[in-house]
């Protein structure tokens, strides 16, 4: 059966992920003249998730978010740092993958390309179990009973197919699949962005109960901010590789520190009109070659020259758990767009 158990007080004060100088490169090329590039698509990543909270890991496209929770799960080599789970390096060469996954596992962005449709549900669910030592019909039956109730199905709605259920009954049922090893955290993969607007709120709903009754601890991947504002206790902003600011949500929805953060966080659309902040242009640069100085620099309005050579500095304190990786933090200490101080 499924723990329900939340995590004592002790547990929740120490994280029970840990990212250490995070990197993961991948070389291309070598033909002819051209010699072989090398992608930066995560380069030196500094992240900790607590237990049961929810982290938000917002950015553009193509800034490495996806790569950096492929590097979690398992399923893609770092190129260097660490990743503790419960302060256990599971990065180390050698480690069995399947301790991996049942730690930590995956809720996928699209509902009806991430099930098989060949299998019934109950295969779906019970393929993992198998895998991982559980052969014993009856705790088969149990677990997987017991996971369709906790998504909101009913069990006896295992036997059927992926092209039975609707879109949301399918993201509950991937859902399912992520709770079924009893990991402690999920990694979720914009989990309401294929779904209808209607859906959404039940979605999210879900697993914010789901956190608080099984105390799970979240890594959310989102483009939407207002999904990460409502479901993130922190949030962490990426940048072309790297974290560029991270810390508690209302203090990066309220003043943020980074160009970047507030141009995201101007963005957002504004039903009441309010003019709108700061705003950015140009593509995210090309991470064969990243450029020189600060990252953010050939996009960034509040840029200076000596933001072009001079390196971004490591992620330093501003606020209580606050932290900004900007030559011009100090200076650029003020609320994003419609924001007033008091709030």
């Amino acid at each position: 059966m499924l723990d329900l158990a939340p995590p004592t007080a002790a547990a929740t004060a120490e994280p029970v992920l840990k990212i250490e100088d995070l990197a993961v490169h991948f070389p291309i090329g070598g033909f002819l003249s051209f010699g072989v590039q090398t992608v930066h698509a995560v380069d030196g990543v500094d992240m900790e998730l607590r237990a049961g909270e929810c982290l938000g890991l917002v950015g553009e496209s193509g800034c490495g978010k996806s790569t950096l929770a492929l590097a979690i799960l398992g399923l893609q080599a770092p190129t260097r740092g660490r990743i503790l789970l419960d302060g256990r390096d599971v990065s180390a060469r050698g480690t069995d993958r399947r301790e991996r996954a049942r730690a930590a596992q995956m809720v996928f962005q699209d509902p009806y390309s991430s099930l098989n449709p060949r299998q019934s549900v109950r295969r779906t669910l019970e393929a993992p179990l198998k895998l991982h030592g559980i052969t014993a019909k009856s705790e088969i039956d149990d677990r997987i009973a017991a996971v369709m109730r906790h998504v909101g199905l009913r069990p006896e709605q295992a036997a059927r197919y992926p092209h039975e259920f609707s879109g949301g009954q399918r993201q509950r049922i991937g859902i399912a699949r992520a709770l079924i090893l009893e990991p402690r955290i999920i990694v979720l993969d914009e989990p309401v962005s294929a779904l209808d607007v209607s859906i959404r709120a039940q979605i999210i709903n879900l697993l914010l109960e789901l956190k608080e009754t099984m105390g799970l601890s979240y890594i959310m991947i989102s483009h939407d901010l207002g999904v990460v504002e409502h479901m993130s206790d922190r949030v962490a902003v990426m940048y072309l590789g790297r974290i560029v600011e991270t810390g508690p949500w209302e203090r990066i929805f309220t003043a943020p520190r980074h160009p970047y953060t507030r141009a995201l966080i101007d963005a957002i659309p504004d039903p009441f009109g309010k003019g709108l902040g700061m705003r950015i242009s140009g593509e995210i640069p090309n991470p064969l070659s990243p450029p020189p100085g600060c990252r953010f620099h050939p996009r960034c309005p509040e840029a200076r020259d000596f933001c072009k050579v001079e390196p971004a500095p490591e992620l330093e304190p501003v606020a209580g758990g606050h932290l900004v990786r900007c030559l011009r933090a100090g200076e650029l200490a003020r609320p994003a767009a419609g924001v007033s101080e008091a709030e």
